[in-house]
């Protein structure tokens, strides 16, 4: 008989892997902007550059002066090497590159209403993941295939208070997608497999503040609010036998899950040295905490799965300079730190604590036109993985996981 653990990490792992092809930890996506990209994300919350600050910070839309319309993709390419260990384990292949190529597109509008009012709408995606092992890979009886993408519909409201400070508030739509499978291995039903998939809407907002400290020196504090989701949608098994609760013919039925994307604080400083030289320094801090352990609910009871995940932070500094009045030159550094460790870390989260190098460039074309382009590369540390399986035939995997990525972006920016 085939007992209901060897299909634990189903919808719940569905919705709870990382994006080790992105580069923000844990499953956040920090490519929402080109023009931040370059500086590594430092300044995200003071610097306000174009209409992508209804992202960053709400209250930088006070700073646009015309109406503005900003797009643009960020495409990753991400490398994966795995070196694991065959004791205890089923014989497979390792062979990496577990991460697609991706794509993350992004687009917003500012207007402003009054001396004091500005609006703005902005469509981003804020989590995603794809993980897509080789069918014969040696740990797919931990995972084999995931997918979740949370797209983020925000219209935005900022008011200027005085000359100094303003703020912005804007309420998210949120939509969660999630698809995973995976390979239980048993000598009876070799060929057996378990599909997933759910999805839901969830509500939250962004807030935030702009201060201009001094005529050089702004400081920005934005808040990313947690939101609630309860997935459902379907658990479908195929080519095992009669499982209690599962139709003879192995069919589907229906599964839910409380699921909750943490919230998240980011401060920055944008100091302006000269003309010429601008410095940009910030830090994030994500509650991935909430992700400590998550319960699936279908027909016949309730599986969970131990994350134990932990706060984290990542920090940032960038630079710019002024090349000329029409190109800005930008680099930046970044240290993200993981949620979870080796301890925790498993074949569907693979991260590890991250540095990321950027380089990046805007070029005013005229009054009404500005292109930005953004490079990244991404290094992890090593991590190890060490998964025990609770079947009977005790299939464990342990694994060290080398991750890196290259991210190249493009943005356009009209005004009008």
């Amino acid at each position: 008989m085939i007992t209901h653990a060897w299909f634990k990490t189903t919808l719940a792992i569905a919705v709870a892997t990382a994006s080790c092809q992105l580069m923000a930890n844990g499953l956040a996506i920090n490519e929402q902007s080109v023009s931040g990209m370059g500086t590594s994300f430092a300044g995200r919350s003071s610097s306000a550059q174009d209409a992508s600050t209804v992202f960053g910070n709400p209250a930088g839309m006070s700073r646009l002066q015309r109406a503005e319309i900003s797009g643009g993709l960020a495409a990753i390419w991400a490398d994966t090497d795995i070196d694991a260990s065959a004791a205890n384990t089923a014989p497979g292949t390792n062979k990496g590159d577990i991460a697609p190529d991706a794509q993350v597109p992004f687009a917003y509008y500012v207007r402003p209403l009054d001396d004091k009012w500005h609006f703005g709408l902005g469509l981003y995606v804020p989590f995603g993941v794809i993980s897509d092992y080789e069918k014969s890979f040696q740990g797919r009886n931990h995972g084999l295939y995931s997918k979740v993408q949370v797209t983020t519909l925000q219209p935005t409201f900022s008011y200027r208070i005085n000359d100094r400070v303003a703020v912005g508030f804007g309420p998210t739509i949120n939509k969660i997608d999630g698809k995973l499978t995976s390979n239980p291995m048993h000598s009876l039903v070799p060929e057996a497999q378990v599909r997933i998939k759910g999805d839901d809407i969830g509500y939250g907002y962004n807030l935030g503040v702009l201060v201009d400290v001094t005529d050089r020196l702004a400081w920005g504090l934005s808040y990313r609010s947690k939101v609630d989701y309860e997935l459902e949608g379907t658990i479908r098994f195929s080519d095992f036998p009669a499982i209690p609760g599962l139709t003879p013919d192995n069919g589907r039925f229906n599964g839910s899950l409380d699921f909750t994307t943490p919230e998240s604080v980011d401060t920055s400083v944008t100091y302006q040295a000269n003309d010429k030289w601008t410095i940009y320094a910030g830090s994030t801090w994500t509650r991935w905490s909430r992700l400590k352990e998550i319960e699936a609910v279908y027909a016949t009871g309730s599986v969970g799965e131990e994350l134990n995940w932990k706060n984290s932070w990542a920090h940032a500094i960038g630079v710019a300079y002024q090349l000329n009045p029409a190109l800005v030159l930008r680099a930046g550094f970044a240290l993200d730190a993981s949620p979870t460790t080796n301890e925790h870390r498993t074949v569907r989260i693979p991260v590890s604590n991250r540095k990321i190098y950027s380089l990046g460039a805007g070029w005013n074309i005229d009054a009404d036109w500005t292109v930005d382009v953004a490079y990244a590369y991404v290094k992890e540390s090593k991590g190890r993985v060490d998964q025990e399986d609770q079947t009977p035939l005790a299939q464990n995997y342990s694994a060290q996981y080398s991750n890196s990525a290259h991210g190249l972006g493009v943005q356009l920016t009209h005004r009008f």
